[in-house]
């Protein structure tokens, strides 16, 4: 079936994977389960990585650099024909978010795993996404218009009020936003931002949105085939995050409840069908500490953290995709779907934390990955992989799944322990710290915490209150002698026997 607006859907047997890394792998591994022949790319820097290996069919794209390799449309559509492929799937970063690469898929006869073109246009267009989905009754935050010079956004800012972002019509990853807490400071930020955005996106139009202090962001999964029917997979929390880029999320949210949950999923199914959004997608918010939520962002792909939340839900979210792409329905409706259990998902990056987080480079020369159950690791490298600075600096996600929140943390804590990598430095660190931080533990943070109140030598200059605010959120989520009996269940691994003794005691 072809659609006006970009979408092409048909059976396939044979589809080009155009990534690389643990996206890669988790798409090649989808496509095995299903019976599908898979094609990898890859660059010089990629030669010998285990998407390549793990292909059924491996094509040299170009150098290292991605505008010459991974981001070079005619290249990946030239592989796709020569190789039979009649299907691609962009995963995440790179081409995923570029509608002139969907369009130019279903151009060549070719199935784009993912939405159709005219609803990545609208959504990738900050502007135009708002007016869209502020039509189909989506809440929004207070803002401008595009297109205002600096003086009427500058008078404008005085009507919304302090604090203000400036944010790039056309930016994304924190790329051409400014925060602005005082009037006198905006106009240096209107410029900073323009020049960034132009410099990034070609773009330098800005518009001012509201700042939500306090704020949470949380995002709900969406699933919809070309027959009409969408359905949400619950949210995740991903406020823990570090210049807009996230660092640990959660399935389900600590602050979300269910008519929350349900009132959010409802928006964001109707946001989705606004543009007759079809394949998975995100819907990001904001929510403030009174629960009032914001549309913030439509990400129009599969997103890093989506394996928190097939944990939580039992659907493979990759498989889904392929099968929404190959004509068919959903499988299930919205009242099939239930939250069970609690699901958290830390990136592992090459970076060093005790050096502002600079993105570490060199060859991995051991590597160990925890293990045992309610373990998940997602990666693509292995002992002897090189680590270049042409790409994210992620080396993979350890998401770690229990019954409750309290088992979820305890199995994450000892997981990260586990975890061994030599030869380059990683963020390991400042993942075990933060999980023993009480106010991670309560659920007390926001979008600002790690990098307001957070730092690797002090931690969060935890208080007296320490042992308390851990019992509170072990206990939060237990209910009588499953408490203890998920507690001492983690006390069996000596690592986790200071948690235990201080439970203990304050169970006494």
């Amino acid at each position: 079936m072809k659609r006006e607006d970009g979408l092409l859907t048909k059976r396939f047997d044979k589809l080009l994977i155009a990534n690389r890394g643990e996206i890669a792998m988790r798409i090649l591994r989808a496509c095995h389960e299903l019976g599908i022949k898979t094609v990898a790319v890859y660059s010089d820097a990629d030669r010998n990585a285990p998407h390549v290996r793990y292909a059924d069919e491996a094509y040299h794209i170009g150098a290292p650099p991605a505008r010459e390799s991974y981001l070079v449309i005619e290249k990946i559509l030239d592989i796709a024909k020569r190789s039979g492929a009649e299907a691609i799937h962009p995963g995440y970063g790179f081409l995923a978010e570029r509608a002139v690469f969907a369009q130019a898929c279903v151009d060549n006869d070719i199935v784009f795993v993912g939405p159709p073109a005219r609803a990545i246009d609208i959504m990738g267009d900050k502007q135009e996404a708002r007016q869209t989905v502020k039509a189909a009754g989506v809440p929004i935050v207070p803002g401008t218009e595009p297109g205002l010079n600096d003086e009427e956004m500058i008078a404008a800012a005085a009507e919304i009020g302090f604090p203000v972002l400036v944010k790039a019509v056309a930016g994304g990853g924190g790329k051409g936003m400014r925060p602005v807490h005082r009037a006198e400071d905006l106009p240096d930020a209107i410029a900073g931002a323009r020049r960034e955005a132009l410099s990034a996106f070609g773009d330098d139009v800005v518009y001012l949105e509201k700042m939500i202090t306090e704020a949470r962001h949380i995002e709900i999964q969406l699933l919809a085939d070309a027959h009409g029917n969408a359905v949400y997979l619950g949210e995740r929390e991903c406020s823990l995050q570090r210049r807009h880029q996230k660092l640990i999320e959660e399935a389900p949210s600590f602050v979300v409840d269910e008519d929350l949950r349900q009132r959010m999923g409802a928006v964001a199914v109707a946001a989705a069908k606004a543009v007759n959004y079809v394949n998975a997608g995100t819907i990001e918010f904001l929510v403030d500490k009174d629960k009032n939520f914001y549309f913030l962002e439509m990400n129009t792909r599969l997103q890093v953290e989506h394996p928190v939340t097939e944990l939580v839900t039992g659907i493979d979210i990759a498989q889904e995709m392929l099968r929404v792409a190959r004509g068919r329905k959903l499988r299930f409706s919205q009242e099939d779907i239930q939250i069970k259990g609690w699901a958290i998902e830390c990136r592992i990056n090459a970076e060093d934390p005790y050096n502002n987080y600079l993105p570490s480079t060199g060859t991995i020369t051991t590597m160990r990955l925890p293990t045992g159950p309610g373990v998940r690791v997602d990666t693509g490298v292995f002992p002897g992989y090189e680590i270049t600075p042409y790409y994210d600096s992620m080396i993979s996600k350890l998401i770690c799944y229990g019954e409750t929140r309290g088992e979820a943390v305890l199995r994450m804590r000892r997981a990260l322990e586990e975890y061994r990598i030599m030869g380059v430095k990683t963020n390991i660190p400042f993942h075990q710290i933060m999980v023993e931080s009480h106010r991670f533990l309560t659920g007390q943070f926001d979008t600002s915490f790690v990098e307001t109140r957070f730092s690797m030598e002090e931690g969060e200059g935890e208080s007296h209150d320490l042992e308390a605010a851990i019992f509170a959120a072990l206990a939060a989520h237990r209910q009588g002698q499953q408490a203890s009996q998920i507690v001492a269940r983690g006390a069996r691994d000596t690592s986790n026997w200071k948690w235990y003794s201080r439970w203990e005691r304050l169970r006494k």
